[in-house]
């Protein structure tokens, strides 16, 4: 694995923005951490619009009742800042995992796009799970980790974790190991050269 970002970053280099749909506003998650992910997150989309790199955009269509992420509320919509364009491909899915029931990795195995950008929510989640399969499928995998945001949780033994401190831990078990862990600005550096 790659333990640096290529500069200048290749045409097809893949842009993934995970899950950002109005559900995670709901109140219910608590509080949250990189208040500004959004704001970078419509930078690298603006960059990649710009250069004409691939975008996969992933919503999550929950098939749980209750859900605000379920298809009909509106918290299944993507959040303004990250809206897709159209002809952008949007690829839904029912669990953690970008990859699981969908054809995300057939479709980048098609267009021979090996090196990805991943950002969105929830980091300990469905951008965990989907850079872990990521990297074990031999993508060269890249979390922009100014460009996700996650919750505070409480851990096994019931302590309270703080957001910074979940989102911290979740980078820690991807980085050297599944991907390379990045910045918003080191990515706009690399895709501008």
């Amino acid at each position: 694995m790659s333990r640096r970002l290529p500069a200048p970053l290749p045409h097809d280099a893949a842009l993934i923005v995970i899950d950002i749909q109005r559900a995670i506003d709901h109140p219910r998650w608590g509080q949250r951490n990189n208040l500004g992910a959004e704001k970078n997150v419509a930078a690298l989309l603006q960059a990649w619009r710009s250069s004409r790199r691939p975008i996969y955009h992933i919503r999550h269509d929950s098939t749980e009742p209750e859900s605000h992420y379920r298809p009909g509320q509106p918290g299944n919509e993507f959040k303004p800042e990250v809206q897709p364009l159209a002809g952008e491909t949007v690829i839904p899915k029912r669990t953690n995992s970008a990859f699981i029931g969908t054809d995300l990795e057939a479709r980048l195995r098609a267009a021979q796009q090996n090196l990805l950008i991943v950002t969105g929510v929830i980091t300990n989640n469905s951008v965990e799970t989907t850079v872990r399969m990521a990297g074990n499928l031999g993508f060269e995998t890249f979390l922009v980790e100014d460009a996700c945001f996650t919750f505070a949780r409480k851990d096994w033994s019931g302590t309270l974790r703080s957001a910074p401190e979940v989102h911290a831990m979740s980078l820690a078990n991807l980085d050297g190991e599944y991907c390379m862990v990045t910045r918003t600005a080191e990515v706009l550096a690399a895709s501008s050269r």
